[in-house]
């Protein structure tokens, strides 16, 4: 469903659909709705320096405490992004919402790369808390990270959407290879 979804965002925006039209006012009313030191320091958590060591010291705690498969997925789904991302951004050729002259806002990598390294370390570290707050703190700081880049006008919502939907099969797997819930 997640894929089905995601293509039928990226055939809108290659053939400027309507539904980009509800994508522009969205944009047009968020953004400089928050100041700008403010919204820049939300988007930045989705940067690589910022988001991937958080993955990695998960993957190093999970594979030290004998779940190697597991980390090892979460790796490879964060590897798989730029393979991805980056053959899109090329081929939409989108603009951004406050660069109209430059391409290649879709899809976010800022929101994948904040998803898969957060949801990706919760997954691998859920099973020693008992508790739902690494999910819950994941999940937080990629909303965040998503709100910051879409209010500073870094991206329009929908890249940030497409995003969201990329990445769900990939920590799906991450979350099959931790055992579920349980760990493995």
């Amino acid at each position: 469903m997640c894929l089905g979804l995601f293509a039928l965002i990226t055939w809108q925006v290659l053939v400027s659909g309507p539904l980009l039209v509800p994508d522009h006012a969205l944009s047009r009313a968020l953004v400089r709705t928050v100041p700008d030191t403010v919204t820049e320091r939300l988007a930045d958590l989705g940067n690589v320096p910022v988001a991937v060591p958080v993955l990695v010291l998960a993957m190093a705690y999970a594979a030290w405490r004998g779940r190697r498969v597991a980390a090892l997925a979460a790796g490879l789904a964060m590897a798989l992004l730029p393979a991805l991302i980056v053959p899109l951004k090329a081929w939409t050729a989108r603009p951004g919402p406050l660069e109209p002259w430059a391409s290649g806002y879709y899809p976010s990598g800022h929101t994948a790369t904040a998803l898969t390294a957060y949801v990706g370390a919760a997954l691998l570290l859920a099973p020693y808390t008992r508790r739902p707050w690494p999910v819950a703190a994941a999940l937080t700081l990629s909303a965040a990270t998503a709100a910051g880049l879409v209010l500073r006008g870094f991206h329009w919502p929908l890249d940030v959407l497409a995003s969201v939907l990329l990445c769900v099969p990939l920590l799906l797997g991450v979350r099959r290879a931790a055992g579920g819930r349980g760990g493995s």
